[in-house]
C-alpha cells in the first residue's frame, strides 16, 4: 500500500504579535496534523494549535527540528514548521530545504509551501521610521555557522557599498565584541554621526527603541541582545522628530533640470 503524501508549510509567524500574522499562516496552521518549532515561538501561537501534535525544541536543534518535518511528512502529515518573522530569512527553510535535498527529494512529494511572514528587519523599520528607502542588506553577526572572518568581509562589502546595513543576531552572552568590530569597520567609510536605529521585541511586549549614532553605539551596545536589530543608516540617512529616515531620492530627480 503507497503511503499518502503529506506536505510541509514553511511558516513565518511575522514578528510575534498576533495582530501581524498573516491570515495565510493561520490557515497553515488549521490545516497541519503537525506543529513543529523552537520553544519560544510555539509558545506565541498556543492558542492556535490546541489539539495538534507539537514538537517543541530549543535553539541549535534546527537540523533536528528540520528532520522532525520531513519524517513526517514522508509518513503522509502535513506539517507546518514555524519561524520568527520570515521563514526564509536566518528561518527553518534553509534547514528543511536541505535535509528534503539529503533524502533525495524529487521537488514533488512532499509539496513543501513557504508562508511569507514580516521579518524582523521589516518589523524594526516600521518602529524607526524609513531607514531602509535605498539600497540595504541584511548581515548576521553570528559566527555560529559563519566564519567571522567571512562576516567582516561582508562588512567591509557592505560599507564601501555605502548600504543601509540590517544586524541580526548583533549581541549575545558569549558573543560581547562582534558588534563593536562592526561599528569599527563601518566607521571606517562614514561619518560618526551617521543615525542608527536599536530595536528589540518589535512589535511585541516589552518593544525598546533607541535612536543613536554611529559613534554613539559603543555606550549603547550594552542594550543589546539577540532579539535586538540594529539598522545602521548610510551617507544619506538623517533624524528627525525622532524618526531614522533614508531618502528615496526624489529629491534629487526633482532637483535636476
Amino acid at each position: 500500500m503507497t503511503t499518502p503524501s503529506g506536505k510541509i508549510f514553511l511558516v513565518g509567524l511575522g514578528p510575534g504579535d498576533p495582530d501581524y500574522l498573516a491570515p495565510a499562516a493561520s490557515q497553515a496552521l488549521a490545516q497541519s496534523d503537525v506543529v513543529i518549532g523552537f520553544r519560544a515561538y510555539i509558545d506565541q501561537i498556543q492558542s492556535l494549535i490546541t489539539g495538534k501534535e507539537v514538537v517543541s525544541m530549543e535553539l541549535g536543534h534546527e537540523l533536528e527540528r528540520a528532520a522532525a518535518a520531513v519524517d513526517s511528512a514522508y509518513a503522509g502529515k502535513t506539517v507546518a514548521v514555524v519561524s520568527s518573522g520570515d521563514a526564509g530569512i536566518y528561518g527553518m527553510s534553509g534547514p528543511v530545504f536541505r535535509v528534503l535535498t539529503d533524502r533525495g527529494w524529487n521537488g514533488e512529494s512532499p509539496a513543501v509551501e513557504t508562508v511569507p511572514g514580516v521579518s524582523a528587519m521589516q518589523a524594526a523599520a516600521a518602529v524607526l521610521g524609513s531607514p531602509l528607502m535605498q539600497d540595504f542588506c541584511a548581515i548576521s553577526l553570528s559566527n555560529l555557522l559563519t566564519p567571522w572572518e567571512k562576516i567582516r568581509s561582508r562588512l567591509e562589502a557592505a560599507a564601501q557599498g555605502d548600504f543601509v546595513v540590517a544586524l541580526y543576531n548583533p549581541r549575545s552572552k558569549r558573543r560581547q565584541t562582534q558588534l563593536l568590530e562592526a561599528r569599527e569597520i563601518l566607521l571606517k567609510h562614514r561619518p560618526a554621526d551617521t543615525p542608527v536605529g536599536i530595536v528589540g521585541d518589535a512589535f511585541r511586549s516589552g518593544q525598546r527603541v533607541m535612536v543613536t549614532t554611529l559613534k554613539e553605539l559603543e555606550q549603547a551596545a550594552a542594550s543589546v541582545d539577540m532579539v535586538t536589530i540594529v539598522v545602521i543608516g548610510n551617507s544619506t540617512t538623517y533624524l528627525h522628530g525622532g524618526k531614522v529616515i533614508t531618502p528615496r531620492g526624489y529629491e534629487e530627480k526633482a532637483d535636476r533640470p
